[in-house]
């Protein structure tokens, strides 16, 4: 395959759009975000972005020219990927990277998540009918496990509030799990588009980090040099808080599902990448400390003001 320069970034209403973005810029590729017309969103000023419908008909044109296409729409936008993937290919992209930022297709999926993991395989299974029908047209998947740095910034539910320098663990807080910072999703994709021989038609599995919520805990309170507050919590209190939240109608009930996913002992569904995935050296990931990711938490929290649970 010919060397990528030309990409196109599909953005949404969450945060993965920008530093995959500006990963882009710096390893030297020519970046346009696309956008829909009534996206109201700020993107860096050093990257151009046109406002579109997202249909085949009106996308084909403006994607003409190339060479991949990255799709960051975000989980409320996924029913209309078919249609991204359908249009890059029409207009001749070489690569198309799906959101699928933090899904792996044979993942062990809770009962509260068959719809969402159902959208995705369909989408899956489409993008892999259409590369084989179309040689020219590959793909990539990259399951990044937790957004690490992003999550625990933007919820504090998720065990730390980093404003307030309080934590809750969930059981012992001993559950393994591995995560990925902002720069290493931008350094997922630039890898996948600077290795493109090695990367199509697969998902690959990363990380910047493979760490518990004691370690955490340990490392925010040596970056602040404070005994924080700590609560104590159990999984089974959660998924039950979830449900009823879900009978209800309140929305956070999926942030408790995830909850559940990350910390339930003893099953690892959070444990993306092991020491031996080949796609770390290959994407040159770099791999990141607790002390590391708290102190960019610490430092962010400022600029960010605490979220209210939608789907990125």
């Amino acid at each position: 395959m010919s060397p990528i320069k030309k990409v196109v970034v599909f953005g949404g209403p969450g945060s993965f759009a920008t530093p995959i973005a500006n990963a882009l810029v710096k390893a030297q590729f020519d970046v346009l975000i696309i956008v829909r017309p009534e996206c109201a969103m700020n993107f860096p000023p050093n990257v151009s972005v046109v406002r579109v419908d997202h249909t085949v008909v009106r996308l084909k044109p403006v994607l003409w020219g190339a060479d991949a296409v990255v799709s960051v729409i975000g989980s409320a936008g996924l029913s209309v990927q078919n249609t991204l993937i359908d249009a890059a290919e029409a207009a001749g992209v070489k690569r198309f990277i799906l959101d699928d930022f933090g899904w792996v297709p044979d993942s062990t999926e809770l009962i509260e998540f068959k719809c969402l993991g159902s959208s995705k395989r369909i989408t899956f299974e489409h993008v892999r009918d259409v590369a084989q029908a179309h040689p020219k047209f590959t793909f990539t998947g990259v399951a990044i496990g937790f957004p690490i740095d992003w999550s625990l910034k933007c919820f504090p539910s998720m065990g730390f509030d980093a404003r307030k320098h309080s934590a809750v663990i969930y059981d012992d807080g001993t559950e393994d799990f591995t995560g990925t910072t902002l720069e290493g999703i931008g350094q997922a994709v630039v890898g996948v588009l600077q290795n493109p021989g090695k990367t199509e038609n697969q998902f690959l599995k990363v990380r910047s980090i493979r760490t518990n919520q004691n370690e955490l805990l340990a490392a925010f309170q040596s970056v602040t040099g404070e005994t924080w507050d700590v609560k104590h919590s159990t999984t089974k209190e959660v998924l039950k808080r979830a449900k009823e939240r879900r009978k209800r109608g309140i929305k956070e009930w999926m942030l408790d599902v995830l909850i559940y996913h990350l910390y339930e002992p003893g099953k690892a569904r959070c444990f993306i990448a092991s020491d031996e995935e080949p796609a770390l050296d290959l994407l040159k990931i770099r791999q990141e400390t607790a002390h590391e990711i708290a102190s960019k938490v610490l430092g962010s929290v400022k600029e960010v003001p605490e979220r209210k649970w939608a789907m990125r």
